[in-house]
């Protein structure tokens, strides 16, 4: 137990966040809403890395190595992302999917 805290409390609360962000995948229209959502998703498996980890081999850090992993992978998509968001609303003057997909060639 991590101070005073159960295991079952932590991963219930990262299966709160996870499933918010899967909620707001699939229902928003606005892509920085979406891109929101899926770092949501990958900080969720953060925090199971993590806890996971420290309850089960607390001598071991591979959790933590994956945990990292996450992060690094989660901030090149989030940099790469608002690059490609940032060129869509110059070319378009709008970062909401309807309006990208009725967008032509």
């Amino acid at each position: 137990m991590i101070a005073g805290v159960s295991i079952y409390e932590i991963l219930s609360i990262s299966t709160l966040i996870f499933f918010v962000g899967v909620y707001g995948f699939l229902t928003r229209k606005n892509i920085i809403s979406i891109l929101i959502s899926v770092e949501l998703i990958l900080n969720a498996s953060v925090i199971n890395f993590a806890v996971i980890n420290k309850y089960l081999y607390p001598d071991l850090l591979e959790g933590m190595i994956f945990s990292v992993f996450i992060i690094a992978v989660a901030a090149a998509e989030t940099a790469l992302a608002i690059a490609i968001v940032i060129n869509l609303y110059r070319l378009i003057a709008s970062v909401e999917v309807k309006d990208i997909e009725t967008m032509k060639h």
